[in-house]
């Protein structure tokens, strides 16, 4: 009866088999099925403090000329803001990317009609919010009602006030991001030190 060979073993030439880290069969198999590109875009996605070039490219196992060349891809396509640190310029994820893959996760559960309908039923409930309490913003609320007692039932209508706000900000933004989908995307194309042509981002 044979025996099935753990998939971190491997033969090798002297006909024995070397046992490996799991972690470094992991690691092998992600650059063997990735673009260098790839892995680039990969760790930058979760990158949302400053990080160096040399630091996304040890993570995304590239030179660090190639992780440049693909960040500032990234970067004219809105995908990634640069800062700098003293000499060196440091990236992270930018806040229209996050703000395009929530709205891309929406898109994907529910209709424009039912997002419309959401934006609509949010709208409403602010507007009842400001009419009840003769103010225009869950700020102005804040100050005419000395609210700073987070537990209080008004301050959980103020973190229900902000919350909802910023659910509207971003089902609008769902809405507008779906209308340009429909007449278009956005790429960025780039050859890199290591071959590799394909780099594209839709949005």
């Amino acid at each position: 009866m044979s025996e099935e060979m753990a998939p971190a073993d491997r033969m090798i030439p002297d006909g024995g088999t070397e046992h490996r880290n799991v972690n470094d069969v992991v690691e092998e198999e992600w650059i063997e099925e990735t673009t260098p590109f790839e892995r680039v875009y990969e760790i930058i996605r979760t990158t949302y403090d400053p990080a160096s070039a040399g630091e996304i490219a040890d993570r995304a196992r590239v030179s660090a000329t190639t992780a440049r060349k693909h960040l500032r891809t990234l970067e004219s396509a809105g995908e990634v803001t640069p800062s700098q640190d003293g000499q060196t310029t440091c990236y992270r994820r930018s806040e229209t990317a996050i703000v395009t893959e929530h709205a891309q996760s929406l898109l994907a559960e529910l209709s424009p009609e039912e997002i419309a309908s959401g934006i609509a039923d949010m709208k409403g409930q602010i507007q009842e919010w400001r009419e009840e309490y003769g103010v225009d913003s869950p700020e102005e609320f804040a100050r005419e009602l000395d609210v700073d007692d987070v537990d209080s039932d008004y301050g959980a209508l103020l973190t229900e006030w902000q919350t909802t706000r910023r659910n509207l900000a971003l089902a609008q933004a769902t809405l507008a991001i779906g209308e340009a989908s429909n007449t278009g995307h956005l790429t960025g194309t780039d050859t890199d030190d290591e071959g590799d042509s394909d780099a594209s981002i839709v949005v």
